[in-house]
Parts: structure tokens; C-alpha cells; sequence
């Protein structure tokens, strides 16, 4: 990210990713430019791997590994609302010495950088505006980010223009170079036309010579006949004379040569897979093959496995398989860092723990699009602007979600999460729901109404286990929807949690003996509820009498 120096050219620069909003991002490839045949999907080797000339983005995003140099922290923009305060939270990185920081961690104002507004997050650091650098110094010579633009000229007539901006001109040559490959026909079209005229008019002057004359110093190859054949078997003669004259071929020209693109550097062949064995020192290998390693490395413990990861680089690549790593814990981490999120990817956990944690929205995004078999998410504690993200993210393998405790959650947003995605199409509206196949979700603490409880019945009908403890708005109307005739979780809830449910009373109680597959009711901490009327409904309960082990906790052995 940066060297340890902060001097000139202590930052190093960054690769930027597309933004994926702009016009060359969502359009599709040509198919004729110089990496589009290279591609494997148009016919071509897939060597180069670079995309097409017409989708080079032109606002490019900093990746989600970047992070602060001061505070070692990614962006948490999102996490706030003021627009100064998303600023001083934002990732800047200087068109300069390429450090990347925070604005707030600089200490200086807004004012005395210069924001560059055609590239998000770029800008002239203060540090460097300050101390008046343009260019940075590395092995005695001095290189230059971009061109340097030359200052604007004063005229009598009026004020200076200022000159573009290297950014600006970066996408002028873009422009120009995509109307090039559009003109490519029309160019060989005028070249053929240009030949042409070039061999009539050559034509004209070696018919003006006399036969037996030297052009430019030389002799006629056939001596004193001056007769010559072309290329095409056809000869010209001068009138009024009787020697035929060399003329040129008027045939079609050759096709031009395609242009000259500049060349890149081809990327190695992707990794060989895994071996099946363990090679020694002496040369043979291990008897034992990876899958009875495998069942080895099964009983370990995660603490174990990353010093089997140190041993060699056979068994570091083993201990990759997402088989050994079923569920990762993460909790209460102040800060994610990109080398944890890249190895969670990697191991491909099929449960993952970010509950209390400072993970934010882009993080989430980023680690949801690469979890496609990802069954248990659990993100209770965090903020509502990261779990947000499930909003845009695919989960189509999600099982169970724990969203307990989250601060500053309103009904309207848990609307959007319950909501299918915008481009779900009228007629599936019922099947698209993101929460669709969730079995177990967990709400506790959260302000649910009757409203986002109707829209829960609806598009999460496969809903077995739902804790809803600690509802300040779940009363008896609630269970009046979780149990009626026209609830789908009616038939499918096993485990209900309404523990701390203080609008609940005795009038509620009759209700549950609609589920007839109720095997755990917790009512804890309901000051509303009587512990007789709780005892008269584990004696009679849905088919089948409850067991109490603790007041107002109703169990039922399967």
C-alpha cells in the first residue's frame, strides 16, 4: 500500500476497479477491438485478459482493500449522514505521492486540498499542495503521474484559460481512439482510393519518359528496347511513339494493415491444482493421498490448522478446502482488515459470525457477491447502514440470519429488506423474496410492527424458528397474525421466542394452540402474562402437553 518512508514517493500506486455505473461499465464488449478477439468467448486464445477498448471505464473506484495509512482502517463514509462527516471518514488518495487516508486523520481542512471532481476519491493531498510538489523523485530522476498541464497564458484580450486537466486528457485519447477503430473500413476504403491515384500518377510519369532514358540515374532492365512487363501481364504504350512503356497494375490494393495497438504484458496460466500427494525430501512421495489428509485435518481446530498451514506449501494448500472450515467466527473484531476478508473467501465457510463487529457495507457487499453457498449469516450488534448490504446481495443458499440488537433500525427500512428486489417481475412477486428460504431469523430488540410482521408472513413462508424476544411493539395482535388461518407459518413453526414481550397478555395464550407443531415457547420476562395462565396452557397445549422447566418457558419432547 505504501512504503515506511513518508517522504516524496512513499505511497505506492493503487490499481483501481470499475465503478460499474458509468457508460463503458454497463455496455456490452464489441467484439472487434484488439483484446475482444483475443477473448476466449470470440474466438481468440484468452491470453491477455484485458477487456474491451469500449468498456475502459471512466470513473474508476479505489478496490475494498484499501485502507487508511494513518489508522490502518477502511472507508466508513457510510456510517454517517453529514456531508462533512462522510467526507473526513472517506479514503482520498493523492494524485502525487499516492498516499491513501482519510481526510479526517490529516487534521487539515477541506479547503486546503484540491478534489479532483472527475475521479471519485482522488485529490491533492495539503501535504503536498503545501509544500508545492508536482512530481515525485525516486533513484535521482523524476517522474511524473501525469503530463504535466503547462500554465494558462494571460492575452490582452481577456483572461487565461486554464489548461485541462490530466484526467480530462486521458479521456480525450480515449475518445479518440474508440472514433479510430470505428473508422477502421473507411480508412482502408480512402487507402485502396489512395493507391490507386498514386499508381495512375505513376503511370503518367513514366509514360512522359522516353524508352531508352535512365530515370533517377539507373538503365532501363531491358536494354535499348526500353519494353518492359508489369506485374499483371499488361503493357501501356505512349502514342505517337512505338515502344511500349512499364505501367503499374490498376488492380485492387492489398487490404491495409490492421493498426498497431500498444502491447501488454500476457498474464501466467491460472494455478495447477492441488496434488494428491505429499512430496518428500527424498524425492518419493507420502503414502498416505490428500482425501485421507483431509480426514485428518477434520479434527482440528482452527488455531491448529493455521500452524499446519506454516508446515509446508502442499499442506497450506490443503488446508484451504472449505470442508475444514464449516463455520468462521469473527465476532467482536474492532475492524476488518482485507487480509481476513480474503481469506474468509477463500475457505468458503458455509456459516459466518460478524456479530459486534465494525464491518461496513462495502465490506459486507463485497464478501456476500463471493459467498454464493453461504447458509448462516449472523450480524447482530452491528450497524443498520452495513446490514443494509443484504439488501443488493444474492443469498440464494441462506438459511439462517441473526439481526439482534441492531441500533437506529426503523420499520420503513426492514421494509426494504423484506421486500424482493426491484427487478422482480409481477408474476413473482411471491418466489422472489430475498428471505424466501430462510428456515431460523432472529429480530430481537428490534422495532417491529404488525406492518413488517405482515410482510414477513408473506414473503418468508418457510420460517420454522423466529425470535422475536425483546419486540417493543409485539402485542397481542401480532400473535393474532402469526396464527391465523391465512398464515403460512401457522404449519411450520417449531421454536417461537417471546421473551421480553411486555404488551403480551392472557387473552393471547388460547391462540397458540393453532400450531400444532410447537415444540418450544419461551414467554419469559412478560410482565403481562400470569404463570397460571401459562400452567393451563402447557396442560392442555397443541397436541400434546408442554413441560415446564422454568416459569414460563414451554417445552415439548419431539
Amino acid at each position: 500500500m505504501s512504503s515506511s518512508s513518508r517522504g516524496p514517493g512513499a505511497g505506492a500506486r493503487r490499481r483501481r476497479t470499475r465503478c460499474r455505473r458509468c457508460r463503458a461499465c454497463v455496455r456490452t464488449e464489441c467484439g472487434d477491438c484488439h483484446f475482444c478477439r483475443d477473448m476466449k468467448k470470440f474466438g481468440g486464445p484468452g491470453r491477455m485478459k484485458q477487456s474491451c477498448l469500449l468498456r475502459q471505464c471512466t470513473a474508476p473506484v479505489l478496490p475494498h482493500t484499501a485502507v487508511c495509512l494513518l489508522c490502518g482502517e477502511a472507508g466508513k463514509e457510510d456510517t454517517v449522514e453529514g456531508e462533512e462527516e462522510k467526507f473526513g471518514l472517506s479514503l482520498m488518495e493523492c494524485t502525487i505521492c499516492n498516499e491513501i487516508v482519510h481526510p479526517g486523520c490529516l487534521k487539515m481542512g477541506k479547503a486546503e486540498g484540491v478534489i479532483n471532481a472527475e475521479i471519485p476519491n482522488c485529490w491533492e493531498c495539503p501535504r503536498c499542495t503545501q509544500e508545492g510538489r508536482t512530481s515525485k523523485v525516486k533513484g535521482g530522476r523524476e517522474r511524473h503521474l501525469k503530463k504535466k498541464p503547462k500554465p494558462p497564458l494571460a492575452s490582452a484580450e481577456g483572461p487565461a484559460v486554464p489548461s485541462p486537466s490530466p484526467q480530462r486528457e486521458k479521456l480525450e485519447r480515449f475518445k479518440r481512439m474508440c472514433q479510430l477503430l470505428e473508422r477502421v473500413p473507411d480508412t482502408s476504403s480512402s487507402s485502396s482510393d489512395s493507391d490507386s491515384d498514386s499508381d495512375s500518377s505513376g503511370t503518367s510519369l513514366s509514360e512522359e519518359e522516353a524508352p531508352g532514358e535512365a530515370r533517377n540515374g539507373r538503365r532501363p532492365a531491358r536494354g535499348s528496347s526500353g519494353e518492359k512487363e508489369n506485374r499483371g501481364g499488361r503493357r501501356a504504350v505512349r502514342p505517337g511513339s512505338g515502344g511500349p512503356l512499364l505501367s503499374w497494375p490498376l488492380g485492387p490494393a492489398p487490404p491495409p494493415r490492421p493498426p498497431q495497438l500498444e502491447r501488454h504484458v500476457v498474464r501466467p496460466p491460472p494455478r495447477s491444482p492441488e496434488p494428491d500427494t505429499l512430496p518428500l525430501a527424498a524425492g518419493s512421495d507420502h503414502p498416505l493421498p490428500r482425501a485421507a489428509w483431509l480426514r485428518v485435518f477434520q479434527h482440528l481446530g482452527p488455531r491448529e490448522l493455521c500452524v499446519c498451514m506454516r508446515v509446508c506449501r502442499t499442506w497450506s494448500r490443503w488446508c484451504y478446502d472449505k470442508r475444514l472450515w464449516p463455520r468462521m467466527d469473527l465476532s467482536r473484531r474492532k475492524s476488518l482488515t482485507p487480509p481476513m476478508l480474503s481469506g474468509v473467501v477463500r475457505r468458503q465457510p458455509r456459516a459466518l459470525d460478524l456479530s459486534w463487529t465494525g464491518v461496513s457495507k462495502k465490506q459486507l457487499m463485497w464478501l456476500l457477491n463471493r459467498l454464493q453457498g453461504l447458509q448462516e449469516l449472523v450480524l447482530s450488534g452491528c450497524s443498520w447502514l452495513s446490514v443494509s448490504a443484504l439488501g443488493s446481495a444474492p443469498l440464494p443458499a441462506l438459511r439462517l440470519l441473526d439481526l439482534r440488537w441492531i441500533e437506529d433500525v426503523k420499520d420503513s427500512q426492514l421494509r426494504e429488506l423484506l421486500l424482493p428486489p426491484p427487478d422482480t417481475k409481477p408474476g413473482q412477486t411471491e418466489s422472489r423474496g430475498r428471505l424466501q428460504g430462510v428456515a431460523e431469523l432472529r429480530l430481537a430488540g428490534l422495532e417491529l410492527t404488525d406492518a413488517s410482521l405482515r410482510l414477513l408472513l408473506r414473503h418468508a413462508p418457510q420460517l420454522s424458528a423466529l425470535d422475536l424476544s425483546h419486540c417493543a411493539h409485539v402485542g397481542d395482535p401480532s400473535v393474532h397474525l402469526l396464527t391465523a388461518p391465512t398464515s403460512p407459518l401457522r404449519e411450520t413453526l417449531v421454536h417461537l421466542n417471546l421473551a421480553g414481550c411486555h404488551r403480551l397478555t392472557d387473552h393471547c395464550l388460547p391462540l397458540f394452540r393453532r400450531c400444532p407443531r410447537l415444540r418450544r415457547l419461551d414467554l419469559r420476562s412478560c410482565r403481562q402474562l400470569s404463570p397460571e395462565a401459562c400452567a393451563r396452557l402447557a396442560a392442555a397445549g397443541p397436541p400434546g402437553p408442554f413441560r415446564c422447566p422454568e416459569e414460563k418457558l414451554l417445552l415439548k419432547d419431539s
